[in-house]
């Protein structure tokens, strides 16, 4: 069996966070990195709007394929 390669090595732990954040600085600068999480929050945002516009559509769709089946079984029924 193989396990893919993010699940082998694991999430980042103690010392490891501070090289990640370190490295994140010197690649982005302490300017820009404001600027950075800004746009990482907006982008987040529209995501989730996205997936709950997803969500929603998908919830009527079944709704509205439930009650054509109930109509049809109720006419048959009859």
């Amino acid at each position: 069996m193989i396990i893919p390669l993010p699940l082998a090595l694991g999430l980042p732990q103690g010392s490891e966070w501070f090289w990640i954040v370190l490295v994140i600085i010197l690649l982005f600068g302490a300017k820009k990195l404001p600027e950075l999480a800004r746009s990482i929050g907006r982008s987040l945002g529209e995501f989730s709007r996205a997936k709950q516009d997803f969500e929603k559509e998908m919830k009527n769709a079944v709704e509205d394929a439930d009650r054509k089946d109930s109509g049809k079984n109720s006419t048959k029924t009859s």
